[in-house]
Parts: structure tokens; sequence; C-alpha cells
């Protein structure tokens, strides 16, 4: 049975990572980011089809997500090698361009396993995102069928109605009140 990750601690990870210049190769723990959001994201692997347009998504809108105090860190099980390798190739290639985030390594695919993410029998992971807050608590998690992108803006708006600190109903968007219980 799936253990519920909400609400508890964000299991903790270490892996080594491609900046998203292409350039560089580094290293990243869930403690690097104390005291900011982040946005984690697995996507299958690298040089594929859906993937790409969810990065570069994530990539144009790292902006939006640094205003309101948030990081995003892609994992994939491929190679920090690969990585480099497709962030360096051409976007009309079927490659990436440069990111505004790094790409991890889980080639060990302990993270994706922690995570919940892994199909083991493919040794690939789902499409799992989840928002972290600056204490390291897992706030939203959502998983995908490997066929279906997720959206950048659902993520901005959970993300804002977890940073609006109250009750927020359905549909809430930013600016809209939250929930007043009496």
């Amino acid at each position: 049975m799936a253990e519920r990750l909400v609400g508890k601690q964000a299991p903790d990870f270490t892996m080594e990572t491609a900046t998203g210049d292409g350039k560089e190769f580094g290293k990243v723990s869930l403690s690097d980011y104390k005291g900011k959001w982040l946005v984690l994201f697995f996507y299958p692997l690298d040089f594929t089809f859906v993937c790409p347009t969810e990065i570069t998504a994530l990539s144009h809108a790292a902006a939006q997500f640094r205003e309101l105090d948030t990081e995003i860190l892609g994992v994939s099980i491929d190679s920090i090698h690969t990585h480099k390798a497709w962030i360096n190739t051409p976007i009309n290639d079927n490659g990436l361009g440069k990111l505004e985030f790094p790409l991890a390594a889980d080639i060990t695919k302990s993270v994706a396993r922690d995570y919940g993410v892994l199909i083991e029998e493919e040794g690939i992971a789902l499409r799992g995102l989840f928002i972290i807050d600056p204490e390291g608590e897992l706030k939203y998690e959502v998983v995908n069928h490997n066929d279906v992108g997720r959206s950048v803006e659902e993520t901005l708006r959970v993300l804002q109605a977890l940073q609006s600190g109250g009750l927020c109903p359905m549909n809430w968007k930013p600016g809209d009140k939250n929930l007043v219980v009496k």
C-alpha cells in the first residue's frame, strides 16, 4: 500500500545535477532549499516528447516562481551527462536549450522510489510534481500518467493558495478571499 507523503517531511535527497546553462555539474540536497519553497518534479526520460514541453514551460515561468520565493528542480533517472547533452541540444532538434533551473540525476532510482513515482518494472518515473514548503514539509503532490503533461498555471495557482495561509475554496485564484470559518 502506498504511503501518504502530503503533510509529512519531504523525503531527503542528495543528487548530482547538470546546471541549466548546460556548462557545469553540481550537487543538490533537500537541505539546500531550507527557507524557500521548492517545486520538485519528476519526468520519465531525457530526449522524449512530452517532457521537453513541460520542462521548457517551467523554465519560461521560472521568474514567476522566483517572485514567490520558490525554486524549481527537475529529476529523471538519466545521468548528468545525458542531462547536459539534452540542455545543449537545440530546441529544433528535440533539445531543451538553456534552462532556469538544474536537472538532477536519480540514476539509482532511490529518490523516485522515496517519492512514490517509480515504475519499478520500467525503471522510470511517472510525472510527479511536489511542492515543499520552506520547513521541508510536503504540501502538495500530483502524479500524472506519462502520456499527459502538467500545467504550469495550476502549479502556480496551488503554490499561491498554499502561500495564502488560509482555507482556499475550489477554483481559488490569487486575489480571491480565503474561506472564513465561523
